[in-house]
């Protein structure tokens, strides 16, 4: 059990790491998986990504199974992060897609473009609203997406002022979350983004419903606005959460894709060929 925990870790970074890739310059073209050269500064350094983003060394394991298998480098590392984001639900208990495939990959990263395109866990909601939009990303897709928290942890420098600070927020919560997140220091302490980070189910919207949700972006979609009659469906409704997560993530994935003879297929996803 100890081991399929590790791998279920391992199978949401994979994921996280394609979720977040999608807002960056290039889309969803396996960009934040370049390594730092002379020419540009890896995504992996931007601020949404910086010791957050995980689980590269699982997809360079997949990249070299499947180039195995296939006798020569015929698929791209930006469908291997696809078919991973899907498998990882899969696998975590959630729902499945279908996965389109003849993505190529991008030659070059850009962590100012990241830092720039990418949603903060500080925004409001007009914010993270508009950050979708410039992707082609609608509100549905904003809620849905967002239950992608549903899964794994986040640094205690990224919820830090909200604990301490802000008042939309269940007192014994805050208070649970500060026993590990000191007012000076212990930024990179770990929290779950929901108290089931391992499975793929609704308590992440249960959370925000309860005034539980750990960054300021998370309980922006049930403050007031909006969302949050979209948020109090999900939380009580995982057939409709599902099919809206597969739908967004459909469309994420084809956010501005390489094809055709535009990028190039990596021999190591880690660097330009």
């Amino acid at each position: 059990m100890a081991v399929w925990g590790r791998r279920q870790g391992r199978f949401y970074e994979a994921l996280m790491g394609f979720i977040q890739l999608e807002f960056t310059k290039g889309g969803c073209d396996a960009s934040i998986l370049l390594d730092s050269t002379s020419a540009f500064t890896s995504e992996k350094n931007a601020l949404p990504n910086a010791n957050s983003a995980r689980g590269f060394d699982v997809i360079d394991r997949i990249k070299s199974e499947v180039d195995r298998v296939c006798g020569s480098p015929v698929v791209s590392c930006a469908d291997i992060l696809a078919v991973a984001a899907r498998d990882s639900v899969v696998a975590l208990g959630g729902t499945t897609w279908e996965v389109r495939l003849g993505r190529r990959d991008s030659t070059t990263a850009s962590e100012t473009t990241a830092n720039n395109d990418m949603p903060l866990p500080s925004m409001d909601l007009p914010e993270l609203i508009n950050s979708f939009k410039k992707q082609g990303l609608n509100v549905k897709d904003l809620v849905a997406l967002s239950g992608g928290h549903t899964l794994g942890f986040s640094q205690c420098g990224l919820f830090k002022n909200r604990i301490y600070n802000e008042t939309n927020i269940d007192p014994n919560f805050a208070h649970q979350r500060r026993t590990t997140c000191p007012p000076n220091g212990g930024d990179s302490n770990r929290a779950p983004l929901d108290h089931t980070p391992a499975f793929f189910d609704t308590k992440y919207f249960r959370n925000l419903v309860k005034k539980k949700g750990l960054l300021h972006s998370d309980q922006a979609l049930f403050n007031g606005g909006q969302t949050d009659s979209l948020v109090k469906t999900y939380s009580t409704n995982f057939g409709a959460f599902s099919k809206d997560f597969a739908s967004s993530m459909i469309k994420m994935g084809n956010i501005k894709p390489l094809t055709g003879k535009r990028g190039q297929i990596r021999l190591d996803c880690k660097k330009v060929n």
